[in-house]
């Protein structure tokens, strides 16, 4: 009843709302079986990269105890291609110690220098590789242990068969091959109890090639945990290390160390990547020269987890997916209050202040002719606004006047001040050479020009200069540097002046004889530009001071005691924009490099703005 009233109700008459139905009925089938199939792609993919990274642990720790296996095998070639060295290790194997050492004796004085000593030897190989942690060599003819552990400390221990199972563990292993290390040859050597494993390697007598006894070093199980440090973060399951007879010399579970492996059978007669029972799949890597397998032991529960992650995503977006085909095309039916909403959200962005925002609505229904009035009234709205700026800008120009009727007076006085303290400390010696660079200084910014140019400025600012060389004598210099070309450019008055006398006020330094300061003018890697750039040696300005100059450029309001570059950065950025100004640079104690930046606006009559 309640799906007959329902059907009724929304799909009986209802053409559009059957199509929406079956688009969703579609989309969803596809949906699900698309999901269904990419997860068994990606997770197949999972395991596959998951069981590369076994793979790559496992070659790891095979090529690190193979690489042992190979230093221990080095030292026996070395000692058979070195003449000498074979000669008295086979001394040394079949003989006591003590008739060894008169036997060296002997051949030092008769060749008149030292000979190779096998001791010795020995003694660097263990320095040479601090995994080792005891390096022995039996002697089957005497039934001695010669011993060296990691201290480098040397042991000649008896090991008579009737009194140690030393010589049977010995006989019991004649083949080169890595082990589980022996409990009756750690006892005898008096190894500490921690995991190891052995390399073994039969030595022979050079010239007779008769078996003398055999060398055998013993590693530090730990250092194997250290090829697998990369592979730390994803490594999973165990990796174990069986030696030819089963025997676990390694794992990184803890578990099976020092036991037989209880799958031996079933690892044999596996390839190398396989299922061991139906819980774990086993990676193994068989190295035939060291007799050892390093195996890696993954239960399927921890495999799963590497895509667990990966189903959970699938799921989340097909089901978002599913829910955006269901609810899109409902979106259709409501297109009329769509249209109206996004007028109303249009009118927003303008009440905020985007009056860029239009409508995008062409035809020519009733809410087609509302967007095209809503259009029309917003143009109209930005001639307005147009105009107004003007009207602003003129303001603008008004305050720049402003600004330049307050710069001379602050210049006037700090000038005459100067002349005022000259005369004072001097008695008037040369007092009216410097009235006179001050009455043409004068004359300069008094007198109205319709054109202001560059070498006008420079003019300025070298008489402003010359009161101050009067002043300091051989203590103070300045040069001004400009090429020809760029005199007759127009620009605006007194942009370098105030820069100059920051310097003369804030950074001479009258017990120096080496103030100076440069004015250099140029153009800018940008086309259209110049650059002035006055640099000097004086005081510098301390990093806090620095910090608020530069604000004060940003908002000249906040520092009154940098007006003259906060009115000069104020009246470039105004007129020409912010591309122009003024940047300061300056290190305590080193001088300041002011950098004014100006358009180029050529050699005729300025645009007036």
């Amino acid at each position: 009843m309640i799906l007959g009233r329902i059907y009724r109700k929304y799909l009986k008459n209802n053409l559009f709302m059957k199509i929406i139905l079956f688009f969703s009925v579609i989309t969803i089938i596809t949906i699900i079986t698309f999901s269904y199939l990419m997860f068994r792609s990606m997770s197949d993919a999972a395991v596959r990269r998951q069981l590369d990274v076994q793979k790559g642990a496992i070659e790891s720790v095979s090529n690190y105890i193979g690489g042992k296996y190979e230093s221990v095998q080095r030292m026996m070639r070395d000692i058979y291609r070195d003449g000498e060295l074979a000669a008295n290790t086979s001394y040394f194997m079949e003989h006591p110690y003590q008739d060894y050492i008169k036997y060296r004796l002997d051949r030092f004085y008769n060749e008149s220098g030292s000979t190779t000593d096998t001791v010795q030897y020995f003694k660097n190989q263990i320095e040479d590789d601090r995994d080792i942690v005891s390096l022995m060599l039996y002697s089957a003819d005497l039934q001695q242990l010669y011993a060296y552990n990691s201290i480098n400390q040397f042991k000649i221990i008896p090991t008579n068969a009737s009194r140690s199972f030393v010589p049977d563990a010995m006989y019991l292993k004649e083949d080169a091959n890595v082990s589980l290390s022996n409990i009756w040859i750690r006892k005898a050597v008096d190894l500490p109890d921690v995991p190891m494993y052995s390399v073994r390697v039969p030595m022979n007598n050079k010239q007779s090639l008769r078996n003398m006894g055999q060398l055998l070093v013993y590693f530090d199980t730990e250092k194997v945990q250290t090829s697998l440090s990369r592979f730390e973060d994803e490594l999973k399951g165990s990796i174990l290390v069986l030696s030819g007879e089963g025997d676990v010399i390694f794992d990184t579970s803890g578990l099976y160390y020092g036991k037989k492996f209880p799958y031996l059978e079933q690892i044999n007669s596996t390839y190398d990547d396989d299922v061991l029972g139906e819980e774990t799949v086993i990676t193994k890597l068989t190295q035939s020269q060291g007799g050892f397998t390093v195996l890696s032991a993954v239960p399927k529960r921890e495999l799963a987890k590497t895509y667990r992650g990966l189903r959970n995503t699938i799921v989340t977006i097909s089901s978002i997916c599913i829910l955006f085909a269901i609810v899109i095309p409902s979106l259709f039916i409501s297109n009329f209050a769509r249209r109206t909403y996004g007028i109303v959200r249009f009118t927003r962005r303008v009440r905020n202040g985007d009056m860029t925002a239009r409508i995008a609505d062409e035809r020519d229904d009733e809410l087609g002719l509302i967007s095209k009035s809503f259009n029309s009234m917003l143009d109209e709205l930005n001639l307005y606004i147009d105009r107004v700026y003007k009207a602003e800008i003129k303001q603008k120009h008004t305050e720049l006047s402003a600004l330049e009727a307050r710069v001379n007076p602050h210049f006037l006085y700090n000038t005459l001040e100067v002349i005022r303290m000259r005369a004072i400390s001097q008695g008037a010696g040369d007092v009216a050479e410097m009235i006179y660079s001050l009455s043409v200084l004068f004359k300069g910014y008094v007198r109205q020009k319709a054109r202001y140019t560059l070498k006008d400025e420079l003019e300025a600012c070298r008489m402003y200069l010359e009161l101050f060389r009067i002043r300091y004598k051989d203590r103070f210099a300045y040069d001004i540097r400009c090429d020809k070309d760029l005199e007759n450019k127009i620009v605006q008055k007194m942009i370098l002046q105030p820069v100059i006398e920051n310097y003369i006020l804030y950074g001479v330094m009258p017990n120096r004889n080496d103030n100076r300061i440069i004015i250099d003018i140029d153009r800018t890697a940008e086309e259209g530009g110049l650059r002035a750039v006055v640099s000097d040696n004086g005081r510098g300005i301390a990093p806090d001071r620095l910090a608020q100059v530069r604000q004060g450029l940003l908002d000249p309001k906040m520092n009154s005691e940098s007006f003259g570059l906060g009115s000069i950065h104020e009246r470039l950025t105004l007129l020409y924009g912010n591309s122009y100004g003024v940047a300061v640079q300056s290190e305590e104690g080193n001088g300041t490099t002011v950098t004014v930046c100006f358009p180029d606006v050529g050699e005729g009559e300025p645009e007036h703005v």
